[in-house]
């Protein structure tokens, strides 16, 4: 990962078009400060990785139907995105943090691996929940991944280090120097989402964090 602070749009720049859909990100990566991709993987009804964050289509689409209980070719017409057609579109140079909602099933590693190559080139995975990073960790065990966390308490730390992780990505107003410097202390990286305001992604730069996700005004530097 480079030494600079990344900037990465939080599931794309949904100031252009709906979050987490191929639009929004291609809008993203036309920002000229903008290093790279935050968004959501779930699985659909047919075992396709799609992007979306939240279980249900309610708040994006005003829709009750629940992502796992629609196929992935009935969610594209809605206009969720593939996994694969993400990584396609996102290309190699973008960094991707990849986050999992959920156990992501077997084939997670071989999507990632089709779009990333088999080291995970230039991204990392990251997930609130241990089943998710424990199948990663199991198929790839050498990736990268971040254990998603709303505070850096010693407890946080440890169940990080136990899995393996690389770093923690922290909800930015748990983040000064002390907390910092807990999770360096114990071999992490920090990561923080999800800023706003540049003076704040400018802050977390000068505390060492790794990668900030971004979106308005502090996506455009």
């Amino acid at each position: 990962m480079s030494t600079s602070t990344l900037r990465l749009a939080h599931r794309g720049d949904w100031r252009h078009a709906p979050e987490d859909t191929l639009a929004a990100f291609a809008a993203a990566l036309a920002v000229p400060g903008c290093d790279g991709l935050e968004f959501d993987v779930r699985v659909s009804l047919d075992g396709v990785h799609v992007i979306c964050h939240d279980d249900t289509l309610e708040r994006t689409h005003g829709l009750p139907d629940r992502v796992d209980a629609l196929t992935a070719s009935a969610l594209e017409a809605l206009g969720v995105p593939t996994l694969a057609d993400t990584l396609a579109m996102a290309g190699r140079g973008p960094f991707l943090d990849v986050e999992l909602k959920g156990d992501p099933g077997p084939r997670i590693a071989e999507v990632l691996a089709a779009g990333r190559g088999p080291g995970l080139s230039n991204a990392v995975v990251s997930s609130y929940e241990a089943v998710a990073l424990e199948r990663v960790a199991h198929l790839a065990p050498a990736w990268p991944s971040w254990l998603n966390t709303h505070t850096v308490t010693a407890a946080d730390v440890a169940a990080a280090v136990a899995l393996g992780c690389r770093g923690i990505a922290v909800d930015w107003p748990a983040l000064d120097r002390r907390s910092v410097a807990r999770a360096q202390d114990a071999g992490l990286e920090v990561a923080a989402y999800t800023v706003r305001r540049r003076p704040t992604f400018d802050r977390l730069a000068r505390l060492g964090v790794v990668a900030v996700c971004v979106e308005a005004a502090a996506l455009d530097g």
